[in-house]
């Protein structure tokens, strides 16, 4: 299968993410097939494709001109057989494997065998989701990082069994709707950003743990250093810019007292298990709750919204 025989889009899921990969297809021009358990929830996910829709029309990104054509490609259905003649499929259902092998070899007896397959999980192991399909050869990883309409990241990881042509065009596909798609040399636990995500959350917590910085102050020491110069140059070039001996010599001392526990971290245990789940409990770290934190919400938004504007500004240029 080549990007230019794929026609057709599948999306199964139309929920935070599901609805967001859904748009991505459609505003490229893809006829896209979208699927979810009931009504209710693809109801759901059309208003927030609307939403998210819109914002794209303030920003520019699209014309009011295009926005009924956009939704018009998306149709709607809680049953599989509207994938049957679906090019490429992506899945953003619960993070559960039995569910998703369910969901996948349903899709695997109504679509054609040439037909891609991708799933959009943030690190379930993709050897282990292809193991009930009859042609794994076909089937990876396309995870996209949330928001997903916002974001430009997609990691495209390959299963065992995945050829490397399916590889490509998934790389290629995902370039065309305006993505950024890396793609990784093998698997691994939590793909490489969320391997890294989770290194340094862990020695964050670590130093609220140990009383060296509150909350509050970890996210601004990394927000107004390494955030800034990470969202120019990734770690390793700024390793590279800033001396390999100098990293060199801080390993040599740091290392041994960065956290290297295995296993669940303390801190978060216990926020979970005191209820606190961060904003979707209204509580984590830091209050959820009134307008200051909607604002912090809207803020963020609104920066990711205006780096996609200028990723789109910078392509145009080239």
């Amino acid at each position: 299968m080549k990007i230019d025989d794929i026609k057709v889009i599948g999306n199964i899921g139309a929920g935070t993410m599901g609805h967001a990969t859904a748009l991505q297809f459609a505003m490229r021009g893809y006829p896209v097939r979208l699927v979810d358990s009931s009504r209710q929830a693809l109801d759901r996910g059309r208003g927030l494709i609307e939403h998210d829709l819109d914002t794209f029309i303030g920003a520019g990104l699209i014309s009011q001109d295009q926005r009924g054509s956009v939704l018009d490609r998306i149709q709607e259905d809680t049953d599989y057989g509207i994938l049957a003649d679906a090019d490429f499929v992506i899945e953003s259902v619960l993070e559960d494997m039995d569910v998703k092998h369910q969901v996948w070899q349903q899709v695997e007896a109504i679509v054609g065998e040439q037909t891609i397959l991708a799933t959009n999980t943030s690190g379930l192991g993709p050897t282990e989701i292809a193991s009930v399909l009859r042609h794994p050869q076909r089937f990876l990883v396309a995870h996209f990082w949330n928001p997903a309409q916002l974001m430009p990241l997609v990691e495209v990881v390959p299963a065992a069994n995945t050829d490397q042509g399916v590889v490509d065009t998934t790389v290629e596909l995902m370039n065309h709707i305006g993505k950024h798609a890396v793609a990784l040399s093998t698997e691994s636990l939590g793909f490489v950003g969320n391997r890294i995500q989770a290194a340094v959350i862990r020695e964050c917590l670590n130093i609220v743990e140990r009383g060296i910085a509150t909350p509050q102050a970890v996210d601004e020491i990394v927000t107004y250093s390494l955030g800034r110069r990470w969202s120019i140059l990734g770690p390793i070039a700024s390793a590279d810019l800033g001396g390999l001996d100098v990293f060199d010599n801080i390993s040599k001392y740091l290392y041994d007292d960065l956290d290297n526990r295995p296993g669940e971290d303390p801190v978060l245990k216990a926020k979970v298990q005191a209820g606190q789940l961060g904003a979707k409990s209204g509580q984590g770290f830091y209050s959820w709750q009134g307008a200051e934190s909607q604002a912090m919400i809207a803020d963020r938004d609104q920066r990711l919204l205006e780096a996609l504007v200028a990723d789109r500004k910078k392509e145009e240029d080239r």
